[in-house]
């Protein structure tokens, strides 16, 4: 488990009265809000500042985005946030389940069209095509962008069990050789095309929310339990630049 360490601040990641308390787990950092709303909002600062920081220092900001219907109201404040310079925002997405194209009401792809990419002037969205015939040749293609626009960030969802993407403790390797590849969902009965952990943990940056009541267990598995595959976000424990913004779980 990792010690609770000073109140830890980055900047305008935390805004006074959303956030109760702040500490560091291992090195993961950790931000425990009052409510759901307000972890959304201050995910949602907490990501739009780091997207100005880097197109004001680099000219482009390059995000992998969660499509989980749980962030809506993360994307709702993203797309409000003064001073994105969306025509400099590339955008990525974490995963899509085979045979769904965008037009499926099942398609996560779709979820994040709508609520994100539809509403900004976003330089370029990448986007996984789950109903392509050789799902194998899309992941080559994916790692092929991936490989040419590196990611400085990812915005992720803290799933039931610690998932991560499509990665749960059934399929998770810490050591998966592929950023990208065909995984089989829990039922094991559906397939999609997924990030992997090694995939999520070469971002510079990552952002795990988790919003809801239902989150508390996994919120509290991913800081203080073992870190395993039990709980595919525990890893994130060893990154160096990883915050959690969560519902108070205790």
């Amino acid at each position: 488990m990792g010690k609770k360490a000073p109140v830890y601040s980055e900047g305008s990641v935390l805004v006074p009265g959303t956030v109760i308390e702040s500490f560091l787990a291992d090195k993961l950092k950790v931000h425990v809000c009052p409510s759901s709303r307000q972890t959304l909002e201050t995910a949602a600062d907490a990501v739009g500042a780091e997207m100005r920081r880097l197109i004001s220092e680099r000219g482009r900001a390059i995000g992998v985005f969660s499509s989980a219907s749980s962030l809506s109201g993360f994307f709702d404040g993203l797309v409000k946030t003064d001073g994105i310079a969306w025509t400099q925002v590339i955008g990525f997405h974490l995963n899509e389940k085979l045979k769904e194209d965008e037009d499926s009401p099942r398609s996560n792809r779709r979820f994040l069209i709508e609520r994100l990419v539809k509403l900004i002037p976003m330089a370029e969205f990448h986007g996984i095509r789950g109903e392509a015939a050789n799902p194998e040749a899309v992941c080559a293609n994916y790692i092929a962008s991936l490989k040419k626009r590196p990611p400085d960030f990812a915005a992720l969802e803290l799933g039931e069990n610690g998932r991560l993407a499509s990665i749960t403790p059934r399929g998770c390797d810490f050591n998966d050789p592929a950023p990208v590849r065909v995984v089989d969902l829990d039922d094991q009965l559906e397939q999609a095309i997924s990030f992997t952990i090694p995939g999520i943990m070469a971002c510079p940056k990552l952002f795990l929310i988790a919003p809801d009541d239902t989150n508390r267990s996994d919120a509290r598995a991913t800081i203080e339990g073992e870190i395993s595959g039990a709980c595919p976000a525990s890893i994130l424990r060893t990154h160096d630049n990883a915050h959690l913004f969560t519902i108070d779980f205790r």
